[in-house]
């Protein structure tokens, strides 16, 4: 029996009450240990955020079993211990088990931090179990990634879409504009990339006949640490034939409102973007959500007028004068999608709080999004930010192979310009597309940064179980 499942039991018992005939055997790792007499020992058990006094009496204790005070003498904190004995209240009313017998079922060699919990941040991440030991929040945090995960997976397949697994190791690095790890395959003496997404072989299955599949799994990007990205994390992607980009942010406003009803009971929720001591904002999840147009923000903020097409020299050389007057940081290379990037990162991203999607982007920032079917020069696609961080990107699909193909072309530019994320062609992908990709929408969510949102962290490492890289 766990200890949730103990005291999910025995709670209703009364203050003093005990089942003496009825025994049950229960484990957890020694965290208190107090005693009142050589007679009267007092533990406090763990597991999983529960914890359980253990009233441990000379009168109850089986003495086949060994004496009671070189028992209770050789359990330290940290011990894990099995116990065997019956249920029941203290006369202060706390819910206790009061043991026959006592083993030590695997010792803690080290001394634990203090009882107050563990704070050095350097070493909660390189030794996340002492964290998930010692810090209850800790424990409370990854059971709510949990909690999501399964959420958005019954979410998804109870509308009809089906979950598949698509390869991490890829001989391209396409998928998304970043830089990817490189390995080696021996046996073949090729060199094989990390995924950045699973974008392109989820797109082959939609080819091949499904409508609706999505994946939950690691994606690697080497770039950048920082609170808010790890090179390895986690993300949902989902592939919808027959639909667009409209019916895509309805389905993310159902989404993330239900999420938050279901963790919450309610819509709103308090994050402290800037650490538990600074002010927190409130989040309202009601939909509709917000609706900005990237290009319109973008003049209107900038105060100036971009024609199409948006990666015209004219615009290049707005876009640099911008940047110098607001004194950001120059992109390297200077490449016109990173340009829009950085002006829109300070003028757009940064300002918004609540749920707000940036919608309709340039083409040349999009090359597996589809051109808009009435605005010149942009894309059908969007981006979920919440307190200026980017949440989900989703976009109806490119499906021509033709513009597909020169879309890689004018990537395969930026790369031989210097920028690494650029996104190199893949033959293959536009071979599969001469066969039909039918209008279909896709949608990627970063899992861990939907869970620092709903946990009210800041720091992404706080929210992954075991972290590699701190």
């Amino acid at each position: 029996m766990s200890l949730k499942e103990y005291v999910d039991k025995y709670e209703h018992l009364e203050a003093g009450e005990h089942l003496e005939n009825e025994l049950v055997s229960i484990a957890g790792r020694v965290s208190r240990i107090a005693s009142s007499s050589s007679k009267l020992r007092f533990l406090d058990i763990k597991s999983e955020g529960t914890k359980l006094q253990v009233f441990a009496n000379f009168a109850n204790h089986d003495p086949s079993t060994g004496d009671f005070n070189d028992t209770y003498n050789n359990i330290k904190r940290g011990d894990i211990i099995g116990l065997t004995g019956f249920p029941g209240k203290s006369k202060r009313g706390e819910l206790s088990v009061f043991p026959k017998s006592v083993k030590i079922l695997s010792p803690c060699l080290h001394m634990l931090p203090d009882k107050f919990g563990l704070k050095d941040n350097d070493v909660r991440f390189r030794q996340r179990y002492l964290d998930l030991m010692m810090n209850d929040d800790s424990l409370k945090v990854m059971k709510l990634r949990s909690r999501i995960i399964d959420y958005l997976r019954k979410f998804l397949t109870s509308r009809g879409f089906f979950e598949v697994e698509t390869p991490m190791l890829k001989t391209t690095s396409t998928g998304a504009s970043a830089k990817p790890f490189i390995t080696h395959h021996n046996e073949l003496d090729l060199d094989l990339f990390m995924r950045i997404a699973p974008e392109l072989p989820l797109k082959l299955i939609i080819i091949g006949g499904f409508e609706k599949v999505f994946e939950i799994g690691k994606c690697f990007r080497n770039e950048g640490i920082d609170p808010t990205h790890n090179p390895e994390f986690t993300s949902c992607e989902f592939y919808w034939a027959y639909a667009d980009y409209h019916d895509l942010m309805k389905l993310t406003e159902e989404l993330l409102s239900s999420l938050v009803f279901e963790l919450f009971g309610k819509y709103e929720i308090t994050y402290h973007p800037d650490g538990p001591e600074a002010e927190g904002v409130v989040i309202d999840f009601t939909p509709p959500f917000q609706r900005v147009s990237m290009v319109e923000e973008l003049e209107n903020k900038m105060k100036m007028k971009l024609s199409p097409p948006y990666d015209s020299q004219e615009n290049v050389e707005k876009y640099l004068t911008a940047i110098k007057e607001a004194g950001l940081d120059m992109p390297k290379p200077p490449v016109p999608a990173k340009l829009i990037d950085q002006l829109v990162g300070h003028y757009i991203e940064d300002q918004i709080v609540k749920p707000t999607f940036i919608v309709d982007f340039p083409q040349c920032t999009s090359p597996l999004s589809k051109w808009h079917r009435s605005k010149e020069n942009v894309c059908e696609r969007f981006e979920l930010f919440i307190c200026g961080k980017e949440l989900i990107n989703s976009y109806t699909e490119l499906n021509d192979p033709i513009t597909q193909r020169e879309c890689f072309k004018q990537q395969q530019k930026a790369k031989d310009l210097g920028d690494d994320e650029a996104q190199p062609p893949d033959e293959a992908f536009c071979t599969a597309l001469e066969y039909g990709l039918p209008p279909t929408a896709g949608w990627g969510i970063g899992i861990d940064r939907l869970a620092m949102f709903l946990s009210d962290k800041n720091n992404i490492k706080v929210i992954i179980g075991v972290i590699i890289i701190v």
